[in-house]
């Protein structure tokens, strides 16, 4: 495999978004995208778009990337649309990567797009429950199967770990500050770990604040070759040090380790240990999911969430900072738009252009993405790790 580099990355506001299309919000995420790499979009060899709740929300229900692209004037190259569900960003950049480390492309965009929110929730709501076996979906009328199960996750997690709900108050606080210096994030408003205990339970006992929002929006990067990089991009260029997928729903002693088998790869294949990691963004459905994921990505030791996020490191002049986007929970998480928007936010880190929220001297970054639900856990996993 030969290197592959992030060299542009564009992302619109995370929000609801009503008046907007998916071309509209497309197109602004992949122009700067492009702009942001020096390169014009006839210069892309093939694009990998990722949309998951079209097909429901707005109906069109296939070639959403030919319909996208097609309206800002990007035809005739491979379109791949990509369907993960909430892992459906990540999996695109996957391909991407693949498809420029194995020397097939030389320049590729990867672009997510989503609009989940629609004025009848329960469309919105419908679509979520796609991402799961729908002939043994049980959550509550109007719930997420996402959040059902990830309070029956949290509620094995503090037998085990001895970790209280106000652990899950600080994950959220803590991602609802760094989303108070994130110009781009859905929510902009810092919460106390009070506050968040006292908002209203929408999965018991999760409170609605420690739960990601429905967002519209769109994200893009321009993935290249070294060569390319070298004849063309005037972007700084991130190299893709890991790039893994994999998929979950194992029976028996291994269910549940699908996270920390993909984090393990990924550091395998980038020559690094979890110590090496400066910052990262992890797929955090709840505040919950964030606190339990410190240990299988290698942050912590077993069952050592609560005092990892006591002692600070996961905040912003910690050892660590996860999720100084804000997070799903407060950037937001239109579906297919999340596992990009978590790369663009690792590039701007990378390259020290974070701004209030910046890492100082990040060199080594971790994406990890996830999505669906299969026998009680996630259903696709990815974890990506960028390096400077």
């Amino acid at each position: 495999m030969q290197p592959a580099h992030i060299v542009g990355v564009g992302m619109t506001p995370f929000a609801r978004h009503p008046d907007r299309s998916l071309k509209d919000l497309a197109r602004e995420a992949v122009t700067a995208a492009l702009v942001d790499a020096g390169i014009a979009q006839d210069q892309l060899q093939a694009a990998y778009c990722a949309n998951s709740m079209a097909g429901i929300v707005t109906g069109q229900e296939s070639i959403r990337g030919q319909v996208v692209l097609n309206a800002m004037g990007i035809t005739g190259i491979p379109v791949v649309n990509v369907e993960n569900a909430c892992a459906t960003g990540a999996t695109a950049a996957h391909q991407g990567w693949l498809a420029v480390a194995s020397g097939l492309h030389e320049a590729v965009l990867v672009v997510g797009f989503e609009k989940l929110y629609h004025p009848d929730r329960q469309v919105s709501m419908r679509a979520l429950a796609s991402a799961t076996d729908v002939e043994l979906a049980n959550s509550p009328a109007g719930q997420s199967a996402f959040l059902t199960e990830s309070s029956k996750r949290l509620e094995r997690y503090m037998q085990a770990s001895g970790a209280a709900l106000r652990h899950v108050a600080l994950v959220a606080a803590k991602s609802r500050a760094h989303a108070s210096l994130n110009p781009l994030a859905h929510y902009r408003e810092a919460n106390t770990v009070e506050e968040i205990l006292a908002a209203p339970v929408v999965a018991p006992p999760l409170t609605r604040l420690m739960c990601s929002p429905i967002s519209d929006g769109a994200a893009a990067i321009v993935i290249c070759s070294d060569a390319f990089r070298r004849r063309h991009a005037n972007g700084a260029a991130v190299r893709i040090a890991a790039s893994v997928l994999r998929s979950g729903g194992t029976p028996g002693p291994l269910a549940g380790r699908t996270a920390q088998d993909a984090a393990e790869a990924a550091y395998a294949m980038a020559g690094l240990t979890p110590a090496d990691i400066s910052v990262a963004e992890v797929h955090d459905t709840t505040a919950a999911s964030e606190l339990m994921l410190y240990e299988k990505l290698g942050f912590c030791e077993a069952n050592g969430g609560p005092a990892f996020i006591e002692s600070g490191a996961p905040a912003l002049g910690g050892r660590l900072p996860v999720n100084t986007s804000g997070g799903l929970i407060a950037r937001g998480h239109p579906v297919g738009a999340t596992g990009v928007a978590q790369l663009c936010e690792l590039v701007w880190q990378l390259r020290q252009t974070a701004g209030a929220r910046q890492v100082p001297g990040a060199k080594a970054a971790l994406a990890h993405n996830a999505g669906g639900t299969v026998c009680g856990e996630s259903a696709s996993v990815a974890v990506h790790i960028l390096t400077v």
